[in-house]
């Protein structure tokens, strides 16, 4: 199963992983994939720079990218205190409430609260684009939209791919008259930030809106191989997935996330919302009692971003350190259906790749 993707990006499928953990995206590429490293976790550039070093050491010499955060219109900036004040003392009530009524404690005695996560920022983002660039990377994704022309020229300079996420065919034919290179597809159904459209509907709309000036990924709601020959079959020429690496060993290596993965494994495909809880803008998250909790009367609007992350990021600390399942705070794509075990990327992609062929084969087999 190869695409125009393969040659493009030098890899052996045309499945590409966007993931916050290093360890996965090492996996998917030595598996013959692009593991693409999600950054917006970063604060510091000089951990960023280190864990790329170690990307560098552990793909057995194959590509991979990152992902960046870059708001196509630049949010508040300041330092973490600058913006800390910015945010409401009712919105501050709110969240200390919730977590006593959820049973959430403080965190253990001697661990410090960390800053909140400033990769939303423009000027964090940018950063990371310098660092990256520093690096063997084959591609550069913007999850908001097409990078600042200058990105794209520096990355073009260093003969890297740019990627950007698109939720609707006017904003991928923009994203192409930008200088993006490739356009990721994202459906309703996927997890984080998205859009109103379904996969189903938007990938051939976006298919025909930019036509033979770039390739289109699609993304949201693939968990299959099956779903991977839809996604060839509605005309892209591979696949984006994010969710779906979520359950496996090599995730839990680098979050250590035990309760987090039960969750995951227990949900159904009904089992998400859509809220702007998380940082501001629109994201799928998993459905659980921290959720529901900003769905009752009493819930204040959420902030924009990068504001709502701010409030939000002690809560993410305590629920993290918690380890109950039933109040974790995670984006996922309503694939969480499929994620019933937690296995390893390279059994994934094996089955992902088999099933894949197998569909194919039988769909030859209609003429």
């Amino acid at each position: 199963m190869r695409t125009d993707l393969c040659d493009r990006l030098g890899i052996e499928h045309p499945i590409v992983a966007f993931t916050p953990s290093e360890h996965v995206a090492a996996a998917v590429s030595r598996a013959g994939g692009l593991g693409v490293l999600g950054c917006v976790r970063f604060n510091d550039a000089a951990e960023l720079d280190a864990v790329l070093d170690w990307m560098d050491r552990n793909t057995g010499d194959r590509p991979y990218g990152v992902d960046v955060v870059m708001p196509s219109t630049v949010p508040t900036e300041g330092s973490d205190v600058d913006l800390a004040a910015m945010v409401p003392q009712q919105h501050r009530d709110f969240v200390r409430r919730t977590l006593d009524r959820l049973g959430v404690p403080e965190l253990p005695a001697g661990q410090e609260t960390g800053d909140a996560v400033l990769g939303w920022l423009h000027s964090v983002a940018r950063s990371h684009v310098d660092v990256a660039l520093r690096h063997p990377v084959a591609l550069i994704a913007n999850a908001l939209g097409s990078p600042p022309p200058d990105v794209i020229g520096r990355a073009h300079e260093r003969g890297v791919q740019v990627a950007a996420l698109a939720g609707k065919a006017e904003h991928a034919r923009r994203h192409v008259e930008q200088g993006v290179d490739l356009v990721v597809a994202q459906g309703h159904e996927a997890g984080g930030h998205t859009g109103e459209i379904a996969t189903m509907v938007l990938v051939p709309e976006i298919v025909d809106a930019v036509g033979d000036r770039a390739p289109v990924l699609a993304a949201g709601g693939i968990g299959s191989g099956r779903q991977i020959a839809a996604a060839l079959a509605l005309g892209a020429s591979g696949a984006w997935m994010g969710s779906y690496w979520l359950a496996t060993r090599e995730y839990a290596q680098t979050t250590g996330g035990s309760a987090m993965q039960r969750a995951l494994v227990a949900a159904g495909s009904a089992d998400t919302v859509r809220t702007r809880i998380y940082t501001g803008k629109p994201a799928r998250l998993l459905k659980t009692r921290w959720t529901e909790a900003w769905s009752e009367p009493d819930a204040p609007e959420p902030l924009p971003m990068p504001l709502q992350n701010i409030l939000v990021s002690e809560a993410h600390q305590r629920i993290s350190a918690a380890e109950d399942p039933e109040v974790v705070s995670m984006p996922v794509g309503q694939v969480v259906g499929r994620m019933n075990a937690v296995r390893g990327v390279e059994e994934l992609m094996g089955e992902l790749l088999r099933e894949a062929d197998d569909t194919l084969a039988r769909l030859g087999r209609l003429r």
